[in-house]
C-alpha cells in the first residue's frame, strides 16, 4: 500500500533559495489512517518580515530558539522516505524544501500529489480551490489557518475524503521507458526488503537503490515526473535486478556496497568510494592515547576511515579543538616541548606531562565515542529473506566484517554465525548507517562477546 507524507510550511516569503522556512510539519498516511508525525518551528537564521507575522503569526522570537533547518533535516528525510510527497499547492512546498536540502548539499526528490489539481478532477465546478474554501465547502475544520499543523491537518482530511471519491488503483506511468524494456519484469517486481538494480540497454548498472518495499519504490521512480533527473533516468532503464534481504539494515549495508563497487551515473551524491585514510588510537609509554591520521592498514586501532589524508587530518584537528586535546598528541604539532596551543590555554599540557593521562585519554574517548560502536565485539540479528532465516551481521573489535543469513531452527552459536558471514569492506560511511540504525532501533537483538 503506497504511503502519503502530508506537507505543510510556513515561510519568511515567496520565493525558494531566497526566502526560509519557519515552520514544518508532515503527517505520514498509510492510505487509512496518520502513523507518523512530524511539527517543528524552523530558525530561518533571518528576520521574518512584519507582514508575514501579521498572516502566520510566526515572528522573530518566537524561532529564535528553534532548530535551524539542518537539525530537522534528517527527520524530514526519513518521515517522507518511500512516501508520496502530498500538499496543498504541492509545488510551492516542495520546492521550499527541496531548496533548503540543496542548501545542504542533499538531493532532496520525491513523488509529489498536489490535493489543489486532484480536487480540481474529482469535485469539479467549486469556485475556488484554496484550502480555506474547501474546508468551508467540506465542512473540514481548521481552527489554526496559516500554521503548518493546523494546514497539514485539513489537507490530511481533505485527501482522505478525496479517497473516498476515488479509491485509485495502483498507477504505473510506462510513459517515457526506451522500447526495450519487458513490461513483464514488473509483475516479478517483489514487495519485500532488499537492493534493486536499474538496468541500460548494454546492461550496465545506472542506479542501485534499496526499499522496505521493492516494488512500491520502483513504481514511484516510474511515476515520478517531477525532476528532469527522474525522467532521464526513466528513459535509459531497459531492466530491472533485484537482491532480497529480509532486513532493512543489511539493505543499507547492501546498497552502499554495491554503489561504490559500481559507481553508478545516477547515484552521484552516494558515490564515495576509496577510504584509503584512517584516524588510529595507540597508548604511548607515558599511559597517552596518541591520535593520528595515516594510510589505512591492518594495524589495530583504527577508529574511522577517511577518503584523504586532507580531510582526516581537517576531522582531527576540528576534533581537538572540540575537547581541548593535544595537537602534539595527535600528530599535528612536530615541534619538541609543549604544543602552541598550550600557550594558548586551548591545551591542558598532556605534551609537558602537566596534565595526567587519566584526564586526558577520557576526553580523547568522549572524542572518539562518535566513532565506535557501543560494545567491541557483537553480533547483529535481524528478519530473514523468508520466515524460516534470520540476519545477522558482525563487528569484530569496532570494525564491521561483514553480513550473513542461517536458519532460524539452528541453535545459538558464535561459531555458525561467524561461518555465515560474507565479508565486506569496512568504512566510514557503513558506519554512519550501523550507528544510525541501532539510534533508531535500541531494541535491536544484539550478542556481544569479550568485551
Amino acid at each position: 500500500m503506497a504511503r502519503y507524507a502530508i506537507v505543510d510550511i510556513e515561510t519568511t516569503g515567496m520565493s525558494p533559495g531566497k526566502d526560509r522556512i519557519t515552520e514544518v510539519a508532515i503527517y505520514l498516511h498509510d492510505g487509512v489512517k496518520v502513523i507518523d508525525t512530524f511539527v517543528s518551528l524552523v530558525n530561518p537564521e533571518c528576520k521574518i518580515p512584519y507582514r508575514i507575522t501579521q498572516l502566520t503569526g510566526i515572528d522573530t522570537k518566537m524561532v529564535a530558539g528553534a532548530p535551524r533547518f539542518c537539525e530537522v533535516a534528517k527527520r524530514i528525510v526519513e518521515i517522507t522516505e518511500e512516501a508520496v510527497f502530498v500538499a496543498h499547492n504541492a509545488s510551492f512546498d516542495y520546492n521550499f524544501i527541496r531548496s533548503e536540502f540543496r542548501a545542504l548539499g542533499y538531493p532532496y526528490e520525491r513523488q509529489t500529489l498536489c490535493t489543489v489539481k486532484l480536487s480540481r478532477k474529482l469535485i469539479p465546478g467549486l469556485p475556488s480551490y484554496s484550502l480555506g474554501n474547501l474546508c468551508k465547502s467540506l465542512q473540514i475544520d481548521n481552527n489554526a489557518r496559516h500554521r503548518a499543523a493546523g494546514d497539514a491537518k485539513a489537507t490530511v482530511r481533505l485527501l482522505e475524503l478525496l479517497f473516498t471519491k476515488s479509491p485509485e488503483p495502483e498507477k504505473i506511468n510506462l510513459k517515457g521507458l526506451p522500447d526495450q524494456f519487458n513490461t513483464a519484469r514488473i509483475k516479478e517486481l517483489p514487495d519485500q526488503t532488499g537492493v534493486y538494480f536499474f538496468h541500460n540497454a548494454e546492461g550496465k548498472i545506472i542506479y542501485i537503490g534499496k526499499s522496505k518495499n521493492i516494488r512500491n519504490r520502483i513504481l514511484q521512480h516510474f511515476n515520478n515526473t517531477s525532476t528532469l533527473k527522474a525522467m532521464e533516468m526513466k528513459q535509459q532503464i531497459a531492466d530491472i535486478t533485484w537482491e532480497i534481504t529480509g532486513s532493512e539494515l543489511i539493505a543499507l549495508l547492501l546498497e552502499s556496497h554495491e554503489i561504490k563497487s559500481h559507481m553508478p551515473v545516477f547515484n552521484r551524491q552516494q558515490r564515495r568510494t576509496y577510504f584509503n585514510w584512517g584516524l588510529y588510537q595507540q597508548m604511548d609509554d607515558e599511559g597517552y592515547i596518541r591520535l593520528r591520521v595515516d594510510k589505512k592498514s591492518e594495524e589495530e586501532g583504527l577508529v574511522t576511515t577517511y577518503a584523504g589524508k586532507k580531510t582526516g587530518r581537517e576531522a582531527l584537528f576540528y576534533l581537538a579543538g572540540q575537547h581541548n586535546l593535544c595537537q602534539k598528541l595527535c600528530g599535528l604539532y612536530p615541534n619538541s616541548g609543549a604544543c602552541f596551543q598550550y600557550s594558548i590555554h586551548e591545551c591542558r599540557g598532556a605534551c609537558i606531562g602537566k596534565e595526567p593521562p587519566e584526564s586526558y585519554n577520557l576526553r580523547v574517548l568522549q572524542a572518539i565515542e562518535q566513532y565506535q560502536y557501543r560494545h567491541k565485539n557483537f553480533f547483529l540479528f535481524g528478519e530473514g529473506r523468508d520466515p524460516d532465516e534470520r540476519s545477522v551481521v558482525w563487528i569484530e573489535n569496532f570494525i564491521y566484517r561483514g553480513f550473513g543469513f542461517f536458519a532460524k531452527n539452528n541453535p545459538p552459536s558464535p561459531a555458525l554465525w561467524e561461518a555465515c558471514i560474507q565479508y565486506y569492506s569496512d568504512n566510514k560511511d557503513i558506519q554512519t548507517i550501523i550507528n544510525g540504525y541501532l539510534k533508531k532501533h535500541p531494541a535491536m537483538n544484539i550478542e556481544h562477546y569479550n568485551d
